[in-house]
């Protein structure tokens, strides 16, 4: 076969499986994204900076957010960790965790075409406490849970 005829079928088949999944609403851009890089809050110390870094150093408790975490950890390498909000108009969501070197361990910026939930695996050095950071209407709001390690993940 002529190699530039395998290369344009090659092309069409993709803009064709591509335009399928458009269509099926597979293909629609990602309404939740991930942050990368250092910005605010990554360098923090301790929970109150960076709360004071994240901007929400005014956050209220709340029992709309639930953290879905196992109490004991038996392996910090490797620790599941779900947030759900259930205030309306969550906007963003951040996770703490308040013995790691680096605290931070993910935030996210929602759309309101996406449920109010996320979850990640994160690395943690030693039992902890992790705090929930959520942003819905331009308010801040958090509720904390601990979780015991048995194996630790990260180092310094």
């Amino acid at each position: 076969m002529n190699r530039n005829r395998r290369q344009t079928l090659q092309a069409a088949g993709g803009v064709g499986l591509y335009g399928a999944l458009v269509a099926m609403g597979l293909g629609q851009p990602m309404s939740a994204a991930a942050q990368t890089g250092r910005g605010p809050g990554f360098d923090a110390k301790t929970i109150p900076e960076a709360l004071e870094q994240l901007g929400a150093s005014n956050a209220a408790q709340s029992d709309a957010i639930v953290i879905d975490a196992p109490d004991i950890a038996e392996n910090g390498a490797v620790v599941p960790v779900a947030i759900e909000s259930k205030i309306p108009n969550t906007e963003y969501v951040a996770l703490l965790v308040e013995k790691n070197a680096r605290m931070l361990a993910g935030s996210f910026t929602l759309t309101p075409a996406v449920e109010s939930m996320v979850s990640m695996r994160i690395k943690m050095g030693q039992s902890s406490e992790v705090v929930a950071l959520v942003k819905a209407d331009g308010k801040f709001y958090m509720t904390k849970k601990e979780i015991k390690v048995t194996l630790g993940g990260c180092g310094g």
